[in-house]
């Protein structure tokens, strides 16, 4: 039964990769750039949920809702300042810009946020399903992860192929100059491809947060880089590829990590029979496990005991038990 929650656990982290993959792989697909600055998109669209439901006490629906609309208008920005100017010049000269923006939105968040990293208080409802007598858990997350990834697909599918829109980026991403010379605003073309990418980067960021409650200017890095590498896999360009890239890399992701420390788990068990507020841990070369009695005692105690770190937190629930395993880079 634990191998089947792994592998719900991966298809849900999958999903959000595909989510974020799509941003890759559209504005690739269309207008032949790698925009490498995607991955920061999610984190300020984080952000902004994060400020609105804690400082202005607004509802989650509200909150994602805007934070779309400005990752949306983000999107749109960095394309008419960035990238824009670079439709003619050489692909290392749009990777370097990429690299620059990434950079200067990580800065930015680093100054208006500060570094150390908030606790993201999850934005989905939906109750925790009970399967096989209470042995199989799945999370509400996990359930509006699948659900609104196949919403999205299939929406971006039917707005391709049906759409005036999409047809036009369907030309577009076959011969910018012919669909120009056809009617097509390939500029206008172009924008609405980077807005509906970091729309839908907003969206990742969201239900990431919610699973992998942690937030800090570097939140969008990593989950950027391999969503990327999910694109590739899938074959950048390609929708459908997308998604069976973001799956796989989800389910290959929480398989091996699950795997690397089995023969060294240490159960729940064993820490409440105590009173010290102190969490062991495994080295393993320059990457610890941490094993967390809850979210709490991470917070408090491994933050003061480890010092300074880049936080990537990965929480895996078994079943209905409250034990939970904490991953911290360093």
């Amino acid at each position: 039964m634990s191998f089947i929650s792994y592998l719900i656990n991966g298809v849900s982290l999958g999903s959000i990769y595909a989510i974020i993959a799509l941003g890759y792989t559209m504005v690739y697909g269309i207008a032949k750039m790698l925009n490498f600055a995607h991955g920061d998109v999610i984190m300020i669209g984080c952000y902004i949920v994060f400020v609105l439901m804690g400082s202005f006490h607004l509802n989650s629906t509200v909150s994602i809702i805007a934070a779309v609309i400005g990752c949306t208008v983000l999107g749109v920005v960095i394309e008419k300042i960035a990238y824009k100017p670079l439709r003619k010049a050489s692909p290392l000269a749009v990777l370097i810009t990429a690299i620059g923006v990434s950079y200067f939105l990580q800065n930015f968040a680093l100054i208006l946020f500060g570094a150390d990293t908030k606790s993201f208080t999850s934005v989905v409802s939906i109750p925790t399903i009970k399967l096989a007598g209470g042995d199989l858990t799945i999370s509400g997350v996990t359930i509006a992860t699948v659900i609104s990834c196949i919403i999205i697909m299939a929406a971006l599918m039917i707005f391709i192929k049906k759409s005036k829109s999409g047809q036009a980026m369907l030309a577009v991403s076959e011969d910018k100059d012919a669909a120009q010379l056809m009617g097509v605003n390939v500029n206008k073309t172009i924008s609405l491809t980077f807005a509906i990418g970091s729309g839908l980067a907003a969206i990742a960021g969201v239900l990431l947060c919610s699973a992998y409650p942690t937030l800090s200017p570097y939140t969008g890095a990593m989950p950027g880089i391999k969503a990327f590498t999910a694109a590739v896999f899938g074959g950048i360009g390609s929708i459908p590829g997308a998604l069976i890239g973001g799956i796989l890399l989800g389910v290959i992701e929480i398989l091996g990590s699950v795997g690397g420390v089995r023969n060294e788990e240490i159960k729940y068990e064993k820490y409440k029979q105590t009173d010290k507020k102190y969490v062991d841990y495994l080295r393993y070369g320059n990457r610890s496990i941490y094993y967390c009695r809850d979210y709490d005692i991470y917070r408090n105690d491994v933050e003061s005991d480890a010092g300074s770190f880049s936080s990537a937190l990965y929480l895996f629930y078994r079943s209905n038990r409250t034990e939970s395993l904490c991953r911290i880079s360093w």
